[in-house]
């Protein structure tokens, strides 16, 4: 089988590929303008978030069996369409977890304790010590928005620190530790909000102004997910009231944003879509990526 890596790939994995009989080409900077011209001289292909694979993309390469997606989520790929063509479409569900978990929980500290402002105004030379009282998570009720992987990680990591976690997940029945509600139960009794829900059609501006009604002031929210799921006309407006006292956000409708007006609020603090991250991560998501390639390979 030969396969591209449209994406960055840890070496070892491609070596991994190599010495299974797999041949690998790498491209980490080729061009949507390129890839019709080019992908369609290969079986397989390896994306992250750069890349998309997307229909008309897919109509010009009838050679194509798999796709993989290293990393959770398929929103780059036009998984059902890819899939309605006899292409076998993968991704990395549980590889980031920890990574993306772990700065969910460090966003709250941020939040709870001022830490981006605190640290802004030390670097400026001034000592505001009396401005920064802040609040402890312990205590606090986590409400997480989806429960898979990720939220499932997040829980446990709230749950020793001393918070209450409660979830609302359609899709999950139960979860250690965690009680599960209603999203309208759910919205009212949150100190911290915290997403981890792909971005579907059904989950697209699921958090908007009439949700944002509906919780307790001073709530806080963290994205870590998708962007697009909450609304961010609403959140701008939600955070500029006080409805919302402060978001951290990884994740935007736009990636890279076309209007920074949210990001540049005092009460955010942001990131450009690290969530996974980590050096650990990126081994753990390679390495599952040139495992599902040589499995892949051996039945077909």
């Amino acid at each position: 089988m030969k396969i591209l890596v449209c994406d960055k790939t840890e070496s070892d994995a491609i070596v991994r590929m190599r010495a299974a009989g797999l041949t690998v080409d790498t491209n980490f900077e080729i061009t949507p303008e390129q890839l019709p011209n080019v992908l369609p001289g290969y079986d397989g292909c390896v994306v992250r978030s750069r890349t998309k694979i997307r229909q008309p993309l897919i109509d010009v390469c009838p050679r194509l069996k798999v796709i993989v997606r290293g990393g959770v989520g398929l929103d780059t790929i036009d998984a059902e369409y890819a899939r309605s063509k006899g292409i076998t479409v993968m991704n990395t569900p549980k590889a980031s977890s920890a990574s993306v978990a772990e700065l969910t929980i460090g966003y709250m500290f941020m939040l709870a304790r001022n830490l981006f402002k605190a640290s802004a105004t030390m670097k400026a030379e001034k000592w505001e010590k009396k401005a920064f009282e802040g609040d402890e998570i312990g205590g606090k009720i986590l409400a997480l928005i989806g429960i898979g992987n990720i939220g499932k990680e997040v829980a446990r990591r709230a749950t020793v620190l001393g918070m209450t976690v409660i979830a609302y997940d359609p899709y999950v029945k139960e979860a250690e530790g965690v009680k599960l509600v209603t999203l309208d139960e759910l919205l009212p009794m949150a100190d911290y909000i915290s997403l981890h829900l792909p971005k579907t059609k059904e989950s697209a501006d699921m958090i908007g102004k009439a949700q944002f009604d509906k919780m307790k002031t001073g709530v806080r929210i963290i994205n870590c997910a998708r962007g697009g799921i909450v609304n961010e006309a609403a959140l701008f407006e939600a955070l500029s009231n006080g409805k919302v006292a402060g978001a951290a956000l990884d994740v935007y409708a736009e990636e890279p944003p076309t209007d920074w007006k949210l990001a540049k609020l005092d009460n955010v603090i942001c990131s450009p879509h690290i969530g996974a991250a980590t050096k650990e991560a990126q081994g753990r998501v390679s390495a599952e990526v040139a495992e599902k390639l040589i499995d892949f390979s051996k039945s077909h």
